[in-house]
């Protein structure tokens, strides 16, 4: 069984920085790509950043110099460090495992998500 599990969702003001972090942990040979999705009331869920296993990155036009995803050493953990936060990124961060592989079978695997709140 894959878990991922999140911390680092909080409340802060606008300007502030937030750092989430996921783990993934189970019976897992590899992972492409982590990424960070979020979703707010009434929307589709978005992604904001995401990071391949050879380290290339992605992000959404809204965060890019704002936002930076990493992954950890052990490539299982991804990080996404946000900075000038705007009231505007408020939402729930969903972490998420694409392609994940354990033993023949290969799956997604999504995050419980944490609360980010950016007061004005």
């Amino acid at each position: 069984q894959v878990q991922l599990v999140e911390s680092g969702g909080g409340l802060v003001q606008t300007g502030g920085s937030l750092r989430l972090s996921c783990a993934a942990s189970g019976s897992i040979s590899s992972i492409s790509v982590m990424g960070w999705y979020r979703q707010t009331p009434g929307k589709q869920r978005e992604l904001v950043a995401a990071i391949a296993s050879g380290g290339s990155t992605n992000y959404a036009d809204s965060v890019k110099g704002r936002f930076t995803i990493s992954r950890g050493n052990a490539l299982n953990t991804v990080y996404l460090q946000m900075n000038s936060l705007k009231p505007e990124d408020t939402a729930v961060y969903y972490c998420n495992a694409n392609r994940v592989r354990v033993g023949s079978l290969l799956r997604d695997y999504w995050g419980q998500g944490t609360q980010v709140t950016v007061s004005s």
